[in-house]
């Protein structure tokens, strides 16, 4: 009975240590699968990447290419140049049907590619951007899949710098729209289109936080542009952020209003005490052209009038006001005095006056009776 059950373990190692060789062999043997279908595709004298793909159905038409983004982080928009930086997976998907191969029944989904610039790829550039650069930590952040149907998947991770003209007439009450222009840079829409994928073509991390804006929405459209070499396809998504008040309202408008209030305090002091009156109304009129310019340091010089412009200048006109006003009450008072002791010195003159007539009369009567 011993003897059985040792027989018994020593078959089933065996067949254990079997089916692992067996699967070594079958990855060994796909691996090399795997490099035999690659070199059958894309090796020397068979694949030519300066030559693009052909259109839909093997036709002459354009090659026609699928985007979509996934916007992972915005670090920042700046008002002062007008920028925002945003770092984004950009992905593209077209079909070339000389990279098709034998799925094997199914075994072999997809093949990955480490060297992009074997195949042909889009000539897309951001027609906006200022800056730009790849992700090449630890390595670099590409990925190129191949499908058995001749689908080629390409991702790539960039960071961009874009320009975004922004209109501040409603400052710090407006939404501003930035957007992620791209296009075709050599060839013409008689060659090679883009088009946004269907369902979902711009995805938006959760975890996207701005200090001063809130992404709204995104829209995405097509802006093909026509110019003297041809006409140029072009897709855009134009991401709409609204300006959060919060930090305006506790940095400007609060600030504000206090010193309008306090330079309204001039108006409960005496009339007299001059120093004083003359002290707040100056203080408070400097500190308000202060906090103006400070809001004007961090906004472009543009030529129109901003909505913030014209809070400044009505909270500015209330403070000159107030100082304006103690001179009005101290030039008013001063011309009432000088009045009123000109007046008492015209009544101390006619009653003085009447006194030295009546003496005069005494004087004559008592002469007459003599």
């Amino acid at each position: 009975m011993n003897w059985c059950r040792s027989s018994d373990g020593a078959f089933g190692l065996f067949l254990l240590l079997l089916l692992l060789v067996n699967c070594g062999c079958e990855k060994a043997n796909y691996r090399h699968i795997e490099k035999r279908v690659l070199d059958s595709i894309i090796g020397p004298g068979r694949y030519d990447s300066r030559i693009r793909p052909h259109g839909i159905n093997n036709t002459d038409g354009p090659a026609i290419v699928n985007v979509n983004i996934y916007i992972r982080s915005i670090s920042k928009i700046d008002d002062v140049t007008m920028e925002y930086s945003v770092q984004l997976t950009f992905r593209e998907q077209w079909r070339d049907e000389r990279l098709e191969f034998d799925d094997m029944n199914g075994q072999m989904a997809y093949l990955t590619l480490t060297d992009p610039n074997k195949i042909w790829k889009p000539d897309l550039f951001f027609s906006n951007e200022k800056e730009g650069h790849f992700h090449d930590i630890i390595m670099p952040n590409v990925l190129l899949r191949i499908y058995p149907n001749g689908e080629v998947l390409y991702s790539i991770r960039i960071s961009l710098m874009l320009s975004c003209p922004m209109d501040l007439k409603y400052y710090p009450l407006d939404k501003q729209t930035c957007s992620i222009i791209m296009a075709s840079y050599g060839y013409t829409t008689d060659d090679l289109v883009f088009l946004w994928k269907v369902g979902d073509p711009v995805q938006v991390t959760k975890n996207l936080h701005l200090p001063r804006f809130t992404l709204e929405k995104f829209n995405t459209e097509y802006c093909t542009s026509k110019t003297n070499t041809g006409e140029y396809s072009c897709i855009r998504v134009d991401l709409i952020f609204k300006r959060e008040f919060s930090y305006y309202l506790i940095q400007i408008y609060i600030p504000c209003c206090m010193l309008v209030i306090v330079s309204w305090v001039s108006f409960w002091l005496d009339q007299n005490a001059i120093p004083a009156r003359v002290s707040l109304g100056v203080t408070t009129l400097l500190t308000m052209a202060t906090q103006t310019s400070g809001i004007n340091a961090s906004l472009p010089p543009v030529s129109y009038t901003k909505a913030i412009d014209v809070w400044t200048g009505v909270c500015l006109t209330f403070v000159f006001g107030a100082l304006l006003e103690f001179a009005l009450v101290n030039y008013a008072s001063r011309t009432d005095m000088h009045k009123q002791a000109a007046k008492q010195q015209r009544k101390w003159d006619i009653e003085h006056s009447s006194l030295d007539t009546d003496h005069m009369e005494d004087g004559a009567t008592t002469f007459a009776m003599k």
